[in-house]
């Protein structure tokens, strides 16, 4: 099988390189967290495995985003990823079929601790590059989105056998047409920036050189408000977008019955490998 550049994944290293930088805080080698007045900037630091997140990076964003929301100080939060290929290719695959518990990738909050947070304080994510199942679903998780003119944004999960569990099938309805979010869906194929912006997925499209200048220039006018005006209008603004606990429901057990079938992990296999998946197919 060859493997389109949108969609292949990095094999997973834990050579991560930790910064030296005075600025910056590393809670885990994954996860780089930079303090600019009341803006954070949260950064995924695996680019040698396309940002795919594993425990390090869950850990590590559910610790800066915990301390995002109890710190007063602090009033915008900024999540990116390192390099220009990819702001996260998902679930790690290789920690994946190397028995990696669900834990590793996901908590009460979501995909890495985000995905099904409520956080009372603005979050933007700044898409450098491509953001494929959960790292789609990262940024769909967030309130507005900057993108590279570079990113690509797409669930393909089901070509490798998985489901798009993360809160994008939920998502994707409210927020693109219907006719749109089921393409997504049922392709697995990518949307580039460009016309996620025309269809009013994106907030702004930018080259990969001004894409963290324009996310901090965003995070800027918003901070530039009252604090409190800021959460009340969110947290009214989200009351109507909000996904329900049912809906929540049916979202794991479809996880289940597709994590239950061995296609998952044939799936898994045959992308990492390089090859065409050999589909077990209904009921076997």
């Amino acid at each position: 099988m060859t493997q389109k550049p949108w969609l292949r994944l990095s094999v997973w290293r834990c050579d991560m390189a930790k910064s030296e930088s005075q600025d910056q805080v590393t809670i885990q080698s994954a996860v780089l967290r930079e303090r600019h007045g009341p803006i954070e900037i949260v950064t995924i630091n695996r680019p040698a495995a396309s940002n795919a997140f594993n425990v390090d990076v869950l850990q590590g964003i559910t610790v800066a985003l915990d301390e995002f929301e109890t710190d007063e100080t602090l009033q915008v939060l900024i999540l990116t990823a390192t390099g220009e290929r990819a702001f996260s290719a998902g679930m790690d695959f290789v920690a994946f079929l190397a028995g990696a518990p669900e834990s590793d990738f996901v908590n009460d909050k979501g995909i890495a601790g985000l995905t099904r947070r409520e956080c009372p304080k603005p979050i933007i994510a700044a898409v450098n590059g491509a953001a494929l199942g959960g790292g789609f679903e990262l940024a769909l998780g967030c309130d507005l989105i900057v993108a590279s003119d570079n990113a690509v944004f797409g669930i393909p999960e089901l070509k490798v056998g998985h489901l798009a569990d993360g809160g994008a099938l939920l998502w994707l309805p409210q927020r693109l047409p219907y006719h749109v979010a089921m393409e997504l869906a049922l392709t697995g194929d990518p949307m580039n920036a460009r016309r996620a912006k025309e269809l009013g997925l994106v907030n702004e499209v930018v080259s990969s050189k001004r894409l963290l200048p324009a996310a901090m220039e965003l995070a800027q006018r918003i901070c530039a408000n009252a604090p409190e005006s800021l959460r009340q209008s969110k947290r009214i603004l989200s009351q109507f977008v909000r996904v329900t606990e049912d809906a929540w429901r049916v979202n794991a057990a479809g996880r289940a019955a597709v994590m239950a079938s061995p296609d998952s992990v044939e799936g898994a296999r045959a992308f990492l490998e390089k090859r065409e998946p050999r589909w077990v197919g209904f009921g076997n």
